[in-house]
């Protein structure tokens, strides 16, 4: 795969490319203590969301920055990329330091460009490894929330400060996040979840950015995505084996972000659920 845009394409960055639900990802791990074979799964779904999107997007003509802790999560999605004819490359990115954003995006800048198209899609499992004797928030470690507001709250902030200026002089361009159901209210953590409520402050983000960046040109989006992704390590739990029909297709959704892109600009928020889905999604 090229690691230059040598052919002048629209650049769409995906920071978290990769899945902890991928076949050899740290949820997938967890839950199953080993990798699993994903050979005979869709391509379009082996590496949950962010894959499907990154995917997406390089057959539409996207040069595709994939970003990810470590370049070797990425490598099976990049080689997919590439078999489909796409080009992109892969830059590593830890959201937990500010020298590894702005590293990170110095490298996008230099051999790929200024993106058009920006999709956080960071996910983390810290607090899914607590014991039920220690599922109130009094248990739970400094350093487990420090990572959740890393990643939901104080890195899309950096990439923001990254991104976004260049969007506004040009006139146009998406900043999309993905989010969950967390975002939209408070519930008790329940044993093997992680600690999502400071999702809250990028939900928030997300509508301050499009009160600031609007007028220019800019689309922001919180995309809540309200159900489980069928990807390798979530298909083969026992209670979707009952219920194979209660998982998200991460194709469908990645067909929802593009259209977010190219054709609904409308709104600050929107919402994927299971059933009906729609790639149009819902305000």
């Amino acid at each position: 795969m090229p690691t230059q845009n040598t052919k002048g394409k629209p650049v769409a960055v995906v920071i978290g490319a990769t899945s902890k639900w991928q076949s050899d990802g740290r949820n997938t791990r967890l839950a199953h203590g080993k990798a699993l074979d994903d050979s005979h799964l869709p391509v379009g779904i082996r590496w949950g969301v962010g894959g499907a999107i990154a995917q997406k997007f390089a057959r539409e003509g996207f040069f595709v920055v994939m970003t990810t802790r470590s370049a070797s999560n990425a490598a099976g999605l990049a080689a997919a990329i590439r078999e489909q004819g796409g080009n992109g490359m892969v830059v590593e990115l830890d959201l937990s330091r500010q020298d590894s954003i702005a590293s990170a995006f110095a490298t996008i800048r230099s051999e790929a460009g200024d993106p058009e198209v920006v999709v956080y899609n960071a996910g983390y499992l810290e607090g899914r490894d607590l014991p039920p004797e220690k599922e109130l928030l009094e248990h739970v470690p400094l350093e487990i929330f420090d990572t959740a507001h890393h990643i939901a709250s104080r890195g899309p902030f950096l990439v923001a400060k990254e991104v976004l200026p260049a969007m506004r002089k040009r006139g146009q361009g998406s900043f999309l996040f993905s989010n969950n159901s967390s975002s939209l209210r408070g519930r008790k953590r329940m044993t093997g979840q992680s600690l999502y409520y400071p999702r809250v402050m990028m939900r928030t983000l997300a509508q301050v950015l499009t009160e600031e960046y609007s007028e220019h040109g800019v689309h922001v989006a919180n995309v809540v995505i309200d159900g489980t992704i069928d990807s390798p390590g979530t298909r083969a739990l026992a209670r979707i084996r009952e219920n194979p029909d209660r998982v998200m297709n991460p194709e469908k959704i990645a067909d929802a972000f593009y259209y977010l892109h190219t054709q609904d600009r409308s709104c600050w928020t929107h919402e994927l659920q299971l059933t009906p889905f729609s790639t149009k999604p819902s305000h």
